[in-house]
């Protein structure tokens, strides 16, 4: 691999005059820019970025925040694979690479960010699991890095943010279910502080008032984000001493659980509890056919992209009509189990 200073060497010019005439300079005369530019093809001239970026004060880099209790072990190789390969399509036309930035479950999100801010690793960052109190929002507000958001917080500093329509999602899925005459009807949920969760459950009660009926808490279910946390949500309900005749299970990665779960105590979805959650590629292959809600991913990770691109100042020209903030449709997909 020829760097540059081999190609002075080879052209026995100084290091400054090759730099100048590979960017392009007006100070360097048209038959050494020609020299150079023909040497650089013939002998396979590769840019070291890395200093590039130094002299530049820029990484070329876009750090992507996931806290493995959360994201990883429940859905990294469907859902957030398909964010991604949206996203690195739009970073790859400014020869940005997208790198994620796995922070451990047993790890404090807070430190481990502030740890990433002071290495100066990213030139942006994209935060997931965002929680419902986000110190994490303050924190890179402050050191003036641009991010945006996979997920609302109730800390909110003006950044943008894209997040799935849950509220949506528990309008058409309460709705469904009272019309087909259920009156009692769970939910499941993430552990922990994890946004979402709040939005989903918040709007679910707000829908069920509209008929006069109520969310039991008994019957508001939390588990892990991955096929056991499903799992254990069936133990759960069939453990119920009122046990409700329909759920709605907010991650995609819980419903193959859940429906292992009833199989294995003969129970069916859609004929013994009704059963709507949000789909996977797993989801096709479920007896029933899962009534689900599916949103384009690929197309999300292009809007997160187009969107964050369009803070930062080297960009922002390129995205000027880009959406800040947006609830991201998930559209309903009938099936047989609800």
């Amino acid at each position: 691999m020829t760097g540059i200073r081999e190609l002075a060497e080879h052209l026995d010019i100084s290091i400054g005059t090759v730099s100048r005439a590979l960017n392009g300079k007006p100070d360097v005369n048209d038959e050494t820019r020609r020299r150079v530019l023909e040497a650089a093809e013939k002998l396979g001239y590769v840019a070291n970025q890395a200093g590039r970026s130094l002299r530049k004060g820029a990484t070329g880099i876009i750090g992507f925040m996931m806290q493995t209790g959360h994201d990883i072990t429940g859905q990294g190789d469907t859902f957030f694979m398909r964010v991604f390969d949206g996203m690195q399509t739009v970073l790859a036309r400014h020869k940005l690479d997208l790198v994620a930035l796995l922070c451990s479950s047993e790890e404090d999100p807070d430190a481990y960010l502030k740890r990433i801010v002071a290495r100066g690793f990213a030139d942006g960052i994209i935060l997931s699991a965002t929680r419902y109190q986000d110190p994490r929002f303050e924190l890179l507000h402050k050191t003036k890095i641009p991010f945006i958001t996979l997920g609302r917080s109730q800390t909110d500093v003006g950044q943008p943010w894209y997040d799935l329509d849950f509220e949506g999602m528990a309008e058409d899925a309460i709705e469904r279910l009272v019309a087909r005459g259920h009156t009692r009807i769970a939910i499941s949920r993430p552990h922990g502080d994890i946004n979402l969760g709040h939005v989903f459950e918040d709007h679910c009660r707000v829908v069920l008032a509209r008929h006069g009926l109520e969310l039991d808490p008994a019957h508001v279910y939390r588990s892990g984000p991955n096929e056991p946390g499903g799992y254990h949500v069936a133990q759960q309900v069939m453990k119920s001493r009122d046990r409700p005749s329909a759920i709605i299970l907010l991650n995609e990665a819980t419903v193959v659980g859940f429906y292992r779960g009833l199989q294995e105590v003969g129970l069916k979805p859609g004929k013994d509890i009704a059963v709507i959650g949000q789909y996977s590629p797993q989801a096709q292959f479920l007896n029933p056919v899962l009534t689900c809600f599916r949103p384009d991913l690929r197309a999300l990770g292009i809007a997160l992209a187009e969107s964050l691109l369009a803070t930062m100042p080297d960009f922002a020209h390129h995205y000027p009509d880009a959406v800040r903030r947006r609830l991201w449709p998930m559209i309903l997909i009938e099936g047989e189990s609800d």
